[in-house]
């Protein structure tokens, strides 16, 4: 069996596509602050860490489950997020340091101690969103999310590069208007086209065979932004 990593599984298209992998005979280490939904499911393919990824003595206990349980790493998803949903002007730096911290330095930690446990033909796919897009129609309010969405686009092409003779592939899916618990908390009301089954199924396919066709790229998964 191979194993994959995915982070914010508690819900949404993280819980999802955690299930999907199981259900495709991979094992999965779903890391997320609340463990409760996915451990209810009790799928004999799921190991799930009930861990914040911004905190040092977290990221040990990740390393320390890979080392006993994993050996080695096949996929690592960093789905995870944060959001501020605010006017930029009632913004503190606490709200952005909060966000980035989630969406962009627990990014890179995880990373960086996944590493070792690849190897050629390992792929990292990194979640991010329409709104990092340069050039994409963007919000008010989410100033902080946004940017830090932008920060992980241009973190995956540089680790691409820096992974390349290792053949170790870094890709980055910015994501449209999917129907979360994220999306209604920054567009209330707001009825998306795609549930998040549906998108989990497209990250899927694209984490276990987008390797072999793309290294260092952003693709756009949107066919609507509110």
């Amino acid at each position: 069996m191979k194993n994959v990593i995915i982070t914010g599984t508690s819900r949404g298209i993280g819980f999802e596509l955690a299930q999907l992998f199981a259900n495709n005979q991979y094992k999965v280490l779903a890391l997320s602050r609340n463990s409760e939904p996915l451990s209810a499911i009790k799928h004999p393919n799921i190991h799930v860490l009930a861990v914040d990824l911004t905190k040092k003595k977290d990221l040990v206990l990740v390393t320390e489950y890979l080392k006993k349980e994993f050996q080695t790493v096949d996929i690592l998803i960093n789905n995870a997020g944060a959001l501020a949903n605010k006017p930029f002007a009632e913004t503190t730096t606490a709200d952005f340091s909060k966000v980035y911290q989630v969406n962009v330095f627990a990014v890179a930690e995880l990373t960086r101690i996944t590493l070792p446990f690849m190897k050629a033909k390992s792929h990292v796919v990194n979640i991010s969103s329409m709104g990092g897009i340069q050039g994409s129609m963007k919000f008010s309010g989410l100033a902080a999310y946004s940017s830090s969405k932008g920060a992980v686009i241009t973190l995956t092409e540089l680790l691409a590069e820096e992974y390349k003779k290792q053949e170790i592939s870094f890709n980055v899916l910015a994501i449209g208007a999917v129907q979360t618990e994220m999306l209604e908390e920054a567009f209330p009301g707001y009825q998306a086209p795609l549930q998040p089954s549906e998108m989990a199924s497209y990250i899927f396919n694209f984490a276990t065979t987008g390797n072999q066709f793309y290294n260092g790229k952003v693709l756009q998964v949107s066919s609507t932004t509110p």
